[in-house]
């Protein structure tokens, strides 16, 4: 089931989630912000491994032998 959230956005930022939609695959702004948010959970991720990479080249990681080690 789907929970219904509010925003609030100044007139300008509207116009430009509204000319978005309008001019792009979006069927609604619902759609426009869930695509928002997929982008921003993506791009979260994809520090989040840049960083753990970092942290194995500098000699930081850990090897696990198995998955069971995660816990």
């Amino acid at each position: 089931m789907r929970k219904i959230i509010n925003i609030s956005l100044p007139p300008q930022m509207a116009k430009v989630v509204k000319s978005a939609v309008k001019s792009s695959n979006y069927s609604s702004v619902s759609e426009f912000f869930r695509d928002l948010l997929r982008n921003w959970q993506e791009d979260k991720i994809l520090k989040e491994l840049s960083a753990s990479r970092i942290e194995i080249a500098a000699g930081k990681g850990k090897t696990l032998k198995s998955l069971k080690e995660l816990r």
